[in-house]
C-alpha cells in the first residue's frame, strides 16, 4: 500500500503575483515551452540563452531535492519513449547522450542520469516521473511546472531553488496521486493496426503482485501507466473481463493512472 508522501511543493518560475482572483497564471505574457524560443514573448524575443538559463534553474534544483532527501539513484515510472527522428537531431536542443541511456520502465537511474533524463523531458524528447515508493517523487507538468513530493524536509533546497529565481509553493497534494485508493485501472482494446480505442472495461480487485509478474515490473512499482498486453496472457485477464478478448481482432492495453 502507497503511502501520502509528507511534503509537497509545486516549483515554476512564474510569480504567483501574476495570478488572477482564480489562481490562473494570466496577468503576465510567459513562454511555456522551448518550442517557442525565437518568439516574441511579453515584447521581448524568447532567445535560447534565455532557455537554456531557466532549464538549468529547473534541473540543478530537482537534483538538489534529491540529495537533500538522502537518495542518489531514483526509478523510471510512466515512461513514455518517443522515437528521435533526424528531425530531432537536427534541432538545436538536441543532445546525443539522449540516445545513450536505454530507458525503460522501472529502471533504477542514477543522478548523471536524472539530469539528461530531466533535460529531455524539459525539451518533450522524452517524459516520465521519478519515484521511490514512499520516500520521493517528481515529475513535470503542462506549461513548465515541476511537482515534487518528499519524506524530508530540504530546506537548503527550497531556498536554493529561490535564489535560482524560482518560486518554490507548498501545496496540499500533488496533482496526480499514488495512493491505491486514487487509482483507476482498466483494459482498453483498439482495431489491429488502428490506435484508436474502441473499447474500455474498468478492473477491480485485481491482485497487484500478478500485474507485476505479467509486466516484469519490481515489488516497488506501483503499477501506473499504459502497458500493452499480449496474448499469451488472455487467460488472466480473460477472468476479470465481461468483453470476450480476440487478439486475431483487437490489439489491447492495461491502463492505470487517475
Amino acid at each position: 500500500m502507497q503511502k501520502q508522501i509528507k511534503n509537497q511543493w509545486q516549483i515554476s518560475k512564474y510569480n504567483p503575483d501574476y495570478r488572477d482572483e482564480n489562481g490562473y497564471y494570466t496577468l503576465k505574457e510567459e513562454w511555456t515551452c522551448p518550442s517557442e524560443i525565437g518568439k516574441i514573448i511579453d515584447g521581448n524575443e524568447f532567445t535560447l540563452d534565455e532557455y537554456l538559463h531557466t532549464e538549468a534553474k529547473y534541473v540543478d534544483t530537482l537534483i538538489s531535492f534529491i540529495k537533500e532527501s538522502r537518495l542518489d539513484t531514483l526509478r523510471i515510472l510512466q515512461l513514455e519513449e518517443q522515437d528521435i527522428s533526424s528531425e530531432d537531431r537536427n534541432s538545436f536542443l538536441y543532445e546525443p547522450e539522449f540516445e545513450e541511456l536505454n530507458l525503460k520502465e522501472d529502471k533504477i537511474v542514477t543522478l548523471q542520469d536524472i539530469r539528461i533524463i530531466a533535460t529531455m523531458i524539459l525539451r518533450n524528447f522524452v517524459y516520465c516521473e521519478f519515484y521511490v515508493k514512499d520516500r520521493f517523487s517528481a515529475y513535470f507538468g503542462g506549461d513548465y511546472y515541476m511537482y515534487i513530493g518528499s519524506s524530508e524536509k530540504p530546506l537548503l533546497s527550497i531556498a536554493a531553488g529561490t535564489e535560482h529565481g524560482l518560486f518554490v509553493e507548498e501545496i496540499d497534494a500533488l496533482p496526480y496521486s499514488h495512493l491505491e485508493e486514487d487509482i483507476f485501472r482498466s483494459v482498453e482494446w483498439s482495431k489491429k493496426g488502428n490506435h484508436l480505442i474502441v473499447g474500455e472495461e474498468e478492473l477491480s480487485e485485481i491482485p497487484l503482485e500478478e500485474l507485476r509478474l505479467i509486466f516484469h515490473l519490481s515489488s516497488q512499482h506501483p503499477v501506473l501507466g499504459f502497458f500493452k498486453i499480449n496474448s499469451e496472457n488472455i487467460d488472466f485477464f480473460q477472468r476479470y473481463l465481461k468483453h470476450e478478448m480476440d487478439f486475431d481482432k483487437h490489439e489491447y492495453f492495461f491502463w492505470s493512472g487517475n
